[in-house]
């Protein structure tokens, strides 16, 4: 008898305790998704209030995929939607995050993964955090206790009308240059393994993209700090055995000048470099299955505005 009250006083604790972290939960999570709110990477969660259903491809990945991918030069060429939820140094839990709640309304026709998150080492901390954090999300922002607001016991969550200008894209035109040109070279390096808790998860994400219906693609972005022969054997032998589309941007004729497109002596894409991979992609996935040219489209004049606005940003 004292056993089983034992357990049952138990039950009873927990039940409190998950009361009062689901309550938690509700006041600490950002009532809008703009920073001033408590936001995280808001500029990617810039996604989250963009028109339902209006989202073609959706990019992921770290800051390779921000800086060096433009959706609104490719609208310009292609007439495609696009939007990069790229993070800085983004781990692919967080990765898989982004896109569960990009599909809570967007159902992208292409999801892209910038494959140096691939790499990136998994904590098993941050994985349990990031699990935790979508049920509790408590977890995720409990730092925001010193900025609650009235409005943050009142309202429900969470109303997005924070749109990114650049629909995720950061504009650089910065030259810093890079003297490594030949960092794709083979070497005797074999190649190198993708650990087995990241393969967990990039199958974790295709099986979503497969479930809601969106296409799968790994890309390479130019970069010879972060990329090499021995990277790109890694993923092409990860991709062969799934059975996944990989693109290798180091490998193509892209056309990346290392003297000018550069921001940072080859870590990222500045805006010449990024034109230059936005456009070999718009070649790349024109006529793709089931993308479609909006630019005549009356529901897409917004579109049309912010190419408008970022051309008058470059031309300055």
């Amino acid at each position: 008898m004292t056993y089983c009250k034992r357990i049952l006083a138990w039950l009873v604790f927990l039940a409190g305790l998950l009361g009062l972290l689901l309550i938690a939960s509700r006041i600490f999570i950002p009532k809008n998704n703009d920073s001033l709110s408590g936001m995280e990477q808001a500029r990617a969660n810039g996604i989250l209030a963009e028109a339902p259903e209006s989202i073609d491809i959706l990019v992921l990945g770290d800051s390779e995929a921000y800086t060096s991918f433009s959706p609104l030069l490719l609208w310009k060429d292609t007439g495609y939607t696009s939007y990069t939820c790229g993070t800085n140094s983004q781990r692919l839990p967080y990765t898989k995050t982004m896109l569960e709640r990009a599909l809570e309304k967007q159902r992208p026709k292409l999801v892209i993964l910038e494959t140096l998150a691939i790499y990136r080492p998994i904590k098993l901390d941050s994985m349990a955090s990031d699990e935790a954090a979508k049920y509790l999300p408590v977890f995720r922002y409990h730092n925001r206790w010193k900025d609650l607001q009235w409005h943050d016991f009142t309202t429900a969550p969470i109303t997005a009308t924070e749109q990114a200008p650049y629909k995720g894209h950061t504009h650089n035109e910065t030259v810093d240059p890079c003297l490594n040109v030949d960092y794709m070279a083979p070497t005797q390096e074999p190649a190198a393994t993708v650990p087995l808790v990241n393969q967990y998860y990039v199958k974790a994400i295709q099986e979503l993209c497969e479930e809601y219906g969106a296409q799968f693609l790994l890309l390479s972005t130019p970069s010879p700090v972060n990329w090499n022969h021995a990277r790109h054997e890694g993923i092409a032998d990860f991709a062969q055995e799934e059975g996944y589309e990989y693109l290798d941007l180091n490998l193509e004729d892209v056309g990346i000048d290392w003297t000018q497109d550069t921001f940072d002596k080859g870590d990222h894409l500045n805006h010449y470099g990024a034109v230059k991979v936005t456009k070999f992609l718009s070649n790349y996935l024109r006529g793709k299955d089931g993308l479609v040219d909006h630019r005549s489209d009356p529901a897409y004049r917004d579109w049309n505005d912010k190419l408008k606005a970022y051309e008058n940003l470059i031309s300055h």
